[in-house]
């Protein structure tokens, strides 16, 4: 006798579509490398990499013209050399990401109070909410011009970064709708064409549609988003089980009730990354995580904080967010102390959620704070080999910037005897100041020596100029302080610390 599933009640209640496409999602595009080109004019229409620099770094972000020669966010850094060796490989700005972030931020939070990021480069604002007199008038067309003046805003605002954007009835349609035109585009879904658009689609288009129920949608004869809108709801809760199921069924026919929650203030320090391609690897993560847990270090030393809570924050590829805390017995500032308890707590989430499916947000987040530094209880680590980014060998001026180190070289190797330490302080991409030629970025280092690249956003592209790692007129450029980096911001996130890897 055939085994028979039990009947699936209907969700109570019916689902009401918004009548307006008052949903926007914003999307800076390839942030972290257009951050790096918009202030870095030689490196303007070249391909970029931004990520961890080392043998065992991972992408961050890369730009177009790197992703034309297949290098993608969450690639190892030795596969995209492989891919693309002429690019510049750099290791991330964090100051320079948070203030381009909070600008846009701001700019949309001066449209409506609803404004709910998800990265440092990506946010929903709910329209329908907003306080800007040029939006009494939701139709489509009123949406849609307002849509191109803010994305021009951003342009002027950021010094000429560029947005995808995408309105919709709901989130999964703007998400969605923000995806079809990259970069620099802009895409209105009007009410009453959602599933017009979502049909052709393939399946995994659906938020919930990570590789395993792919495939098992895939067996039942599911490959596009009309053949899942086709299934029934007892055929899909039998498939994939009732929550998830219910979600599928909803979404298959553009029913997203969820609304746009505006962030709270939070008493804590975090940082946090969106990934293109979801995460698979434990070992990965673990490592991404330990790269965070620096960008979180750095601003807590910044701000002469330390906390007794190191928390983590997973979001699978179904965008369920999981979350897990440990409370110390002492306030710690440390990346070595906070990389240590995130990576445990990792572990023992892998012990109970199977993240084979996908992760595509990982942060770490310490709270608990106290205005006092805590006594270094586990030392000072200097980079050893175990470490997730070695510093980069003496740079060749020929070479791209950020070039693969000659093998053997290093600082083990440094005839100077500038040490590790200094070097490390110049990783590729850093911003300097020299006394005599101004301001620049570094080009690369090692063996006791910086080579540099003069120039600015402001400035047509400089010179290169090579100098002793401990010359006395040289050294890094700090960013001015503003009241933004006071905020919990997502350090991403595409792109958490030192090369963190967020979402593009």
């Amino acid at each position: 006798m055939p085994c028979v599933s039990p009947s699936v009640p209907p969700p109570p209640g019916p689902v009401v579509r918004r009548p307006h496409a008052s949903v926007l999602h914003l999307d800076l595009d390839a942030f972290f490398a257009a951050v790096e080109q918009r202030d870095k004019p030689s490196l303007r229409g070249k391909p970029v990499v931004v990520g961890g620099t080392g043998g065992r770094g991972v992408v961050a972000t890369a730009s177009y013209e790197a992703r034309v020669f297949g290098v993608r966010s969450a690639m190892s850094t030795r596969e995209a050399r492989a891919r693309c060796p002429h690019a510049a490989y750099l290791r991330g700005r964090f100051d320079a990401y948070r203030e381009a972030s909070g600008v846009v931020m701001g700019l949309l939070r001066e449209v409506s109070p609803l404004v709910e990021p998800l990265s440092m480069d990506e946010a929903f604002v709910d329209l329908a909410a907003a306080t800007d007199p040029a939006l009494r008038d939701l139709s489509t067309p009123a949406v849609t011009e307002f849509a191109e003046e803010l994305r021009t805003r951003v342009r002027e605002a950021t010094g000429g970064l560029t947005a995808s954007v995408g309105l919709g009835t709901s989130k999964f349609v703007a998400k969605v709708a923000s995806d079809l035109d990259k970069p620099d585009g802009l895409v209105v879904v009007a009410p009453g064409t959602e599933q017009e658009l979502l049909r052709p689609m393939p399946v995994s288009v659906i938020p919930g549609v990570g590789p395993a129920t792919a495939e098992r949608l895939r067996r039942a004869g599911v490959r596009t988003v009309a053949d899942l809108e086709g299934l029934g709801l007892d055929e899909l809760v039998r498939q994939v089980g009732n929550a998830h199921g219910r979600s599928l069924h909803d979404l298959a026919r553009a029913h997203d009730p969820r609304p746009v929650v505006a962030e709270r203030e939070a008493k804590s320090v975090s940082a946090e990354g969106t990934y293109e391609t979801d995460l698979r690897d434990t070992a990965v993560m673990a490592d991404l995580l330990a790269r965070q847990a620096g960008g979180v270090a750095r601003r807590l030393a910044d701000a002469g904080l330390s906390g007794r809570t190191v928390t983590i924050k997973v979001r699978l590829h179904d965008f369920t967010t999981l979350n897990r805390s440990a409370t110390l017995p002492s306030p710690v500032d440390d990346a070595a102390s906070i990389a240590r308890v995130a990576r445990r707590l990792l572990a023992e989430l892998a012990t109970t959620t199977d993240l084979r499916d996908g992760v595509r947000l990982l942060g770490v987040g310490v709270s608990g704070l106290a205005d006092w530094v805590q006594e270094d209880l586990f030392g000072t680590l200097l980079p050893g080999p175990d470490d997730p980014d070695e510093p980069a060998a003496a740079a060749d001026p020929h070479a791209a910037p950020g070039a693969d180190p000659e093998a053997g070289a290093g600082p083990a190797d440094d005839p100077a005897g500038a040490g590790a330490r200094s070097d490390t302080t110049y990783a590729p991409g850093t911003d300097v100041e020299h006394d005599e030629h101004g301001r620049g970025w570094v080009w690369g280092s090692g063996r006791g020596v910086v080579t540099v690249r003069f120039e600015t956003a402001a400035t047509p592209p400089g010179p290169v100029r090579s100098f002793r790692v401990d010359d006395p007129a040289l050294r890094p450029w700090v960013r001015p302080t503003s009241p933004a980096r006071d905020r919990d911001a997502e350090d991403g996130g595409e792109d958490g610390g030192g090369a963190v890897v967020p979402r593009d």
